[in-house]
C-alpha cells in the first residue's frame, strides 16, 4: 500500500505535463488555423488587386517646394502610396473619368477592354524648356519634312537617321498664341505592342515636370487630352512660398 501511495504522485505529474502538451498543441494548432486563415484572404486580395490599391486615403507627396495631395488609388507604386518627401510620383488614372483604381474601373486598368490609362510622373525639372517649347530649337531640326496630316489637326514627323529618335515619330499641332502641341509617339510594331506609345512633357509648379504617356488613340482629341491633364494637376498640385 505504502508503495501505491508514493508511487501515485509520480503518476500524477506525468499526465499534467502531457496534458499541458496536448494543450499547447491544440492551442498552437488554433493559432496556426488562425494565421492561415487570416494570411490567405490577405494574400488571396493582394493577388486579385495585382499591385492596385481602392483605397483612397489622399497622401501628401513632396517634390522640392510642391506638394501633390492625391488619393492612394492614383499612385501607380505600392511603396510611393505614403505621406513624405520623394524624387519622384509616378501616378495612373483613366480617361476621360481622370479618377484612380477602384473595382468598378478593373477591366480598364487590366486593358481588358479600349486602352483608356495615361500616366503621369511628376520630378524635379532638368530642362530650361518643356516639349512644345524645345520644338522651335530642338526638334524643327531633328525632323524630316514637310510631314503628313494626323488626327485631330496634327502634323506626324519622322525623325532623321541621326536624331537619335529611332521608332518614333513627332505629332505637332499648331496653337495661335502659343508654342505648338508636341508629343512623341513609338511608330511599327512597336507602338502596337505598348499600352501608352505616345509621351508629352509639361513645366508645372515650381521648377516642376510632369510627362504624361497616353494611347495613340487620344491624338485624335489633343486639347480635351491636354486640358483634362492640366485641370487635374491645378486641382492636385500645391506650390509653398
Amino acid at each position: 500500500m505504502r508503495e501505491a501511495t508514493a508511487a501515485s504522485p509520480e503518476f500524477e505529474v506525468v499526465d499534467s505535463t502531457l496534458m499541458k502538451r496536448v494543450f499547447y498543441a491544440f492551442a498552437a494548432l488554433a493559432l496556426l488555423s488562425v494565421a492561415i486563415s487570416v494570411g490567405g484572404k490577405w494574400l488571396g486580395r493582394s493577388i486579385a488587386m495585382a499591385g492596385y490599391t481602392d483605397d483612397t486615403t489622399v497622401r501628401q507627396v513632396v517634390i522640392g517646394n510642391n506638394v501633390i495631395s492625391v488619393p492612394a488609388n492614383f499612385i501607380r507604386f505600392d511603396q510611393a502610396r505614403r505621406d513624405g518627401i520623394a524624387s519622384r510620383l509616378d501616378l495612373y488614372l483613366r480617361y476621360p473619368e481622370m479618377d484612380g483604381y477602384s473595382a468598378a474601373a478593373r477591366d480598364d486598368f487590366n486593358h481588358t477592354s479600349t486602352k483608356k490609362i495615361i500616366f503621369l510622373s511628376f520630378e524635379p525639372r532638368m530642362m530650361s524648356r518643356d516639349m512644345s517649347g524645345r520644338f522651335a530649337p530642338i526638334y524643327s531640326a531633328l525632323i524630316v519634312k514637310p510631314g503628313t496630316p494626323g488626327p485631330g489637326g496634327t502634323t506626324l514627323y519622322g525623325f532623321t537617321e541621326k536624331s537619335g529618335y529611332l521608332n518614333e515619330v513627332l505629332a505637332v499641332a499648331e496653337r495661335p498664341g502659343k508654342d505648338p502641341f508636341v508629343a512623341r509617339c513609338l511608330a511599327g510594331p512597336s507602338a502596337e505592342e505598348s499600352l501608352a506609345p505616345c509621351e508629352r512633357d509639361i513645366q508645372v509648379g515650381d521648377d516642376l515636370s510632369l510627362t504624361y504617356r497616353f494611347p495613340r488613340e487620344f491624338l485624335g482629341n489633343w486639347q480635351a487630352l491636354d486640358a483634362a491633364i492640366a485641370a487635374k494637376v491645378a486641382s492636385i498640385l500645391k506650390t509653398g512660398h
